[in-house]
């Protein structure tokens, strides 16, 4: 689906503008709501990392917050004003929109994908290792395998305190 019809499927939610500076998702926090962008940049940030930049039309976010129920993963922050579709009620939407959710499915496959491939690349160039660099053979294997269970965010290094 071309992002053109993904703000087809928009065009009845309500919209919100924001300036730029402004903290549009906060990591750590659950806003509950699945935001596309119409117009506008945005950045996004994990533990004060830029991850990346978004100018795309249709782009989404505040998903892995609304399908998993967990807090948001990153902090999402208006490069310049920008402008957002809201669904206030994001499962309903979904439901409603079947075509918008195989989009996010696929845009949740294309990161894992992306994802998966850049651990297996460090996977190889740390495979003689045998101190802590070893373990990432350990984590991808969990990736790859992960099945259904309960999710816990952070880590022993960065525990979540927002998740009781």
């Amino acid at each position: 689906m071309h992002m053109e019809k993904v703000l087809e499927h928009c065009r009845s939610l309500p919209r919100r503008r924001v300036a730029a500076g402004e903290v549009v998702l906060q990591e750590g926090a659950a806003a509950g709501v699945l935001l596309i962008l119409d117009e506008g940049a945005v950045e996004v940030r994990k533990r004060d990392v830029q991850i990346s930049t978004i100018s795309d039309s249709g782009a989404m976010f505040g998903e892995l917050s609304v399908l998993l129920g967990v807090p948001h993963t990153t902090t999402v922050r208006a490069l310049r004003d920008s402008t957002f579709h809201v669904a206030e009620d994001p499962m309903a939407f979904l439901h409603a929109h079947p075509a918008i959710a195989l989009e996010m499915a696929r845009l949740l496959s294309r990161r894992l994908q992306l994802v998966t491939d850049y651990l297996a690349d460090v996977k190889e160039q740390f495979a003689d290792r045998s101190d802590h660099l070893s373990m990432v053979d350990e984590v991808l294997d969990t990736l790859v395998n992960h099945q259904e269970r309960p999710s816990e965010t952070g880590s022993d290094r960065y525990p979540d305190t927002t998740v009781d």
